[in-house]
């Protein structure tokens, strides 16, 4: 009998192959959903969300077209490509969803988001979140002796990479909207 001894089911992937599975991979997918305006219905695509246990990174929510009492989600979640359809075909189920679509695989989209960043500093640092600020053209809205509160538009990646540079400058608090989005083209 060998030493070594491995548990039945204990390990899912064989050692020769390190690559992961496709059902391994994760993937953030956008979508937007068209649904009536109605009270009720985001609590009903989120209880969706959080009865299922998947998660949402960004939502934002806003009526599209007055006379049409129509208003449209749109959702930023990530998921192996078995969660992402499995959430598309739930979403196409409620009641009062017209449409889902898949912005990520539905062809190029455009993705924006507001943020708003208070930073805390003296002397260089202020100086050093000065410049920054002006090289990813995000606005001081508002100062202070001691401290900026900028505003920036752009893709999540930009406001992340804005975020990252602003934390050793005396990031101290932000606020983001979450990611608007919308198909390019016709």
């Amino acid at each position: 009998m060998s030493a070594l001894k491995i548990k039945k089911g204990s390990n899912k992937h064989s050692a020769y192959n390190l690559r992961p599975t496709f059902s391994d991979i994760t993937e953030r997918h956008t979508l937007a959903v068209l649904v009536d305006n109605e009270p009720g219905v985001l609590a009903r695509v989120i209880g969706l969300f959080s009865g299922r246990g998947y998660n949402i990174e960004s939502l934002t929510v806003a009526e599209v077209d007055h006379t049409g009492h129509t208003s449209r989600i749109t959702i930023v979640t990530t998921g192996t490509p078995q969660v992402i359809e499995q959430i598309k075909a739930q979403l196409g189920r409620i009641v009062p969803v017209h449409t889902v679509h898949d912005l990520t695989v539905e062809g190029p989209s455009v993705e924006r988001e507001l943020a708003l960043f208070k930073v805390e500093g003296e002397g260089e640092k202020r100086v050093e979140a000065l410049r920054l600020a002006d090289i990813f053209r995000a606005n001081a809205v508002d100062s202070t002796l001691n401290s900026f509160v900028f505003e920036i538009t752009g893709a999540p990646e930009k406001i992340e990479a804005f975020a990252e540079l602003m934390r050793p400058l005396g990031l101290v608090e932000m606020a983001r909207t979450g990611v608007a989005a919308l198909p390019r083209g016709l």
